[in-house]
């Protein structure tokens, strides 16, 4: 049984393990209110890096373990970013949900795109957190030198989590960093319908401002909000500014 991560003490949870397609996600759901915020992590990460950000937000949350990181098992095969949309869509659908915000972080926010463009039945807003991969970057090496100058200037907290999480990713990690950079997300915005919000650091070399005014342009409602003197890790450690600027947007939808 998976553990509870997230929630409050004095929620009422439901903690499980969903299944589809040959692979399997682990959820954490609790609160309640209209637009449920679906948390996706980032790549080697999981739904316990949310745990700053969740004591901000209010209303119904969910948070998701991917297949293969966090509590979530190992799939048979790597998952593309639009495997693991299906699988998510399929999620909600489960669970009755037709209006939600999803807020994917990093790898997360290529799934979340893919959702929205996908199964649009089901998305009433998106929120693309430090969205990768910059279509003028798409190369583990590029990749791998912006997170290292992300993390010389991230806080402990997003190191010790960041580290832990990576840890647990198995030892499947690098495939399913392929995975994340040969994903084009930049076909998948045009057909994005939803209120749109690109948040980012504004220290985030993996999120460069030019890509996202980019994701701007191919949303057809779309803003950015960028959070000062933060980096990649913005959602998982000092979360505040990015609280506010979440807690803002749903309440719009």
């Amino acid at each position: 049984m998976p553990e509870r991560l997230l929630a409050p003490e004095d929620a009422v949870v439901e903690l499980g393990e969903f299944a589809h397609g040959g692979a399997a996600l682990v959820f954490e759901d609790f609160g309640s209110g209209p637009h449920p915020v679906v948390l996706l992590h980032g790549i080697g990460m999981g739904r316990s890096v949310y745990i700053d950000l969740i004591r901000r937000l209010r209303g119904r949350v969910i948070g998701i373990d991917l297949p293969g990181f966090g509590e979530a098992p190992e799939p048979s095969r790597t998952l593309t970013m639009e495997r693991h949309a299906d699988l998510v869509a399929a999620f909600l659908r489960s669970r009755g949900i037709a209006d939600a915000v999803v807020l994917g972080h990093s790898m997360g926010s290529q799934i979340a795109a893919e959702v929205a463009a996908r199964h649009p039945d089901i998305v009433a807003g998106l929120i693309l957190a430090g969205p990768t991969v910059d279509s003028t970057a798409r190369s583990i090496r590029v990749q791998a030198s912006y997170l290292l100058r992300d993390l010389v200037g991230e806080r402990p907290t997003v190191l010790w989590r960041g580290a832990r999480e990576y840890l647990r990713g198995g030892p499947n990690l690098v495939r399913k960093i392929r995975a994340t950079i040969v994903h084009e997300p930049e076909k998948a915005y045009p057909r994005v319908r939803v209120p749109t919000v690109v948040l980012r650091g504004s220290r985030d070399p993996l999120a460069p401002v030019t890509w996202c005014r980019e994701i701007l342009a191919l949303i057809p409602d779309a803003r950015l909000a960028e959070i000062p003197d933060h980096g990649h890790g913005t959602l998982i450690s000092d979360s505040g500014l990015a609280a506010e600027q979440i807690l803002e947007f749903v309440r719009g939808v």
